[in-house]
């Protein structure tokens, strides 16, 4: 299973500077042994796993990277037997080099076989010792990688100009919006918990004075039941009005919150594929249309 908790982030002050150099997004890092064809030893890094670019500090604090791999050809990624007790080691196979990754715990090479693979194949891999919530992240990242390429593909220059605007929230950087988040009513939002339960049954949405949000939740205890709550954004920090409000440093932590308090029964509604996204949005466009 993987660990609950992954590494602690790089300083926020180091994390600017690192934006200066690429504002690619960032979506896992953590420690990493590193051999690559140039190497005849494993070298320790920080690694931060940015779009399909892995780039590597000397240091958790070092500004600038000594090191980077694009993975955007990667051909395969490998399983090593490893001799040693609590390490996964694991190989990169490019065009023109293999890469050799060690990682410090079985649970981190878990997470970085993950990552690696949902942002290099663009698909979540399956039959994996994932957590729920590390799924609901892989989700996430791949959603965002995708809109990423659809965005380059369209306007290369103005994307470019766009990463290298710097990001001023730390959290958003890592993630702007929950996987769980659409633009979409309080009407729309019902209807796509009644007809895709399986899917999930909490979704974050815009409120209805386009300046807080929402959350519009479906639970079936003796009978289903929708319900929503407001989420006021005060300053940096969103508050739930509930009965105690309870105020949290980000969107994520809202979602987190829900699914902790009801012990898993409320999950994110995810698409599994934009595809299915784009179909229900057209539905919904049609329906409106003819009303």
């Amino acid at each position: 299973m993987m660990a609950e908790k992954p590494p602690k982030p790089a300083p926020r002050r180091i994390f600017q500077e690192r934006l200066k150099i690429t504002a690619l997004p960032l979506y896992f890092e953590g420690f990493l042994l590193v051999k690559r064809s140039e190497y005849q030893v494993y070298k320790h890094y920080w690694t931060e796993l940015r779009g399909t670019t892995l780039f590597f500090y000397s240091d958790k604090k070092s500004p600038t990277y000594v090191d980077k791999l694009d993975l955007i050809d990667l051909t395969c990624l490998t399983d090593q037997n490893s001799t040693e007790k609590n390490c996964a080691k694991f190989t990169l196979v490019l065009p023109k080099e293999e890469v050799q990754l060690k990682t410090e715990n079985t649970e981190s090479g878990e997470e970085w076989r993950g990552f690696i693979l949902t942002v290099t194949e663009l698909s979540v891999p399956l039959h994996m010792s994932l957590l729920p919530g590390q799924v609901i992240r892989l989700h996430e990242v791949l959603q965002r990688e995708k809109k990423r390429r659809i965005e380059i593909e369209r306007t290369p220059s103005s994307a470019m100009e766009k990463e290298k605007e710097p990001i001023e929230d730390y959290a958003d950087a890592l993630s702007p919006m929950p996987a769980c988040f659409y633009i979409v009513s309080r009407k729309e939002a019902t209807e796509m918990l009644e007809k895709n339960p399986s899917l999930g049954n909490m979704i974050l949405r815009p409120g209805s004075d386009s300046k807080s949000y929402s959350i519009t939740i479906r639970q079936e205890i003796d009978m289903p039941r929708i319900k929503h709550y407001k989420v006021m954004n005060v300053g940096k920090k969103y508050t739930i009005e509930l009965e105690k409000p309870v105020t949290l440093p980000n969107l994520f932590s809202v979602i987190d919150y829900f699914m902790k308090e009801t012990q898993g029964n409320l999950r994110p509604f995810i698409y599994s594929t934009d595809e299915t996204l784009e179909s229900n949005r057209i539905s919904r466009t049609e329906k409106h249309n003819q009303n």
